[in-house]
């Protein structure tokens, strides 16, 4: 008998996970995390160092296959990592990686949970440095970021922004959607929003240029009646 045969067998539990979340719970809550998955991915498109998904289940534990006792958070980013599609977020597969920002929608189902049980959870096992939650028909909005393994509330700015440092941006209401801003306030544009503003630019660029060449025939138009008035009078105009 070697060695080898006295190990025990050792069984690692499953990477390739399909998530196993609920439908959203109405429009408002697709669309608000339709909106925070898109505006980061056009704010980030240059980086490939992160991964955002909606509504996915994250894995952390084997006990928890067992129960069927998993967690999926409305939104969620995980930094330092590889963006690519993905099943689910199994933390065992992911070099124990957990988010580092999480957003939960509330509902009146959900509310009580996200606010207690979640937070809880959060804090204490998925230690995530910043956890915000936000209620689409009431506009609350609640911060907390992750200070000596406690969660703080994250104070407003004077506009009722939440800073998050993991994020590098603010959180805050616009019209009556969670939206990011940058550092100086500025609102971060859907893709759409974007597009229009792309169009718009070109538009106002178009015209000014038109605007330009339109001035400039008005000027040579009299220059050139101020020259034939000159002649009338016999006046050389080149000479002036």
């Amino acid at each position: 008998m070697t060695a080898l045969d006295i190990i025990p067998e050792v069984t690692c539990p499953p990477t390739d996970l399909w998530s196993d979340e609920p439908p959203v719970e109405s429009d408002l809550h697709l669309q608000q995390i339709i909106i925070l998955l898109s505006c980061l991915e056009l704010l980030w498109r240059e980086r490939s160092d992160y991964y955002a998904s909606g509504n996915l289940t994250i894995y952390y534990n084997e006990e928890q296959l067992k129960k069927r006792d998993f967690c999926g958070p409305d939104f969620f980013v995980v930094l330092d990592t590889e963006k690519r599609p993905r099943k689910s977020w199994v933390v065992w597969g992911e070099q124990g990686k957990y988010p580092d920002i999480i957003v939960e929608i509330l509902s009146d189902s959900t509310a009580n949970i996200d606010r207690n049980n979640k937070k809880i959870l959060y804090q204490n096992i998925f230690r995530t440095p910043n956890y915000f939650w936000f209620d689409p028909n009431s506009l609350e909005l609640q911060g907390f970021r992750l200070i000596e393994g406690q969660y703080q509330a994250i104070s407003p700015n004077d506009q009722g922004y939440l800073w998050s440092e993991q994020l590098g941006l603010y959180l805050g209401i616009f019209d009556r959607k969670l939206r990011y801003f940058t550092a100086d306030g500025q609102l971060v544009p859907t893709p759409q929003e974007a597009e229009l503003q792309q169009r718009q630019a070109k538009e106002q660029a178009i015209l000014e240029k038109e605007q330009a060449i339109l001035e400039k025939e008005r000027e040579r138009q009299a220059k050139e009646k101020l020259a034939q008035k000159l002649r009338e009078l016999g006046i050389d105009p080149d000479t002036i």
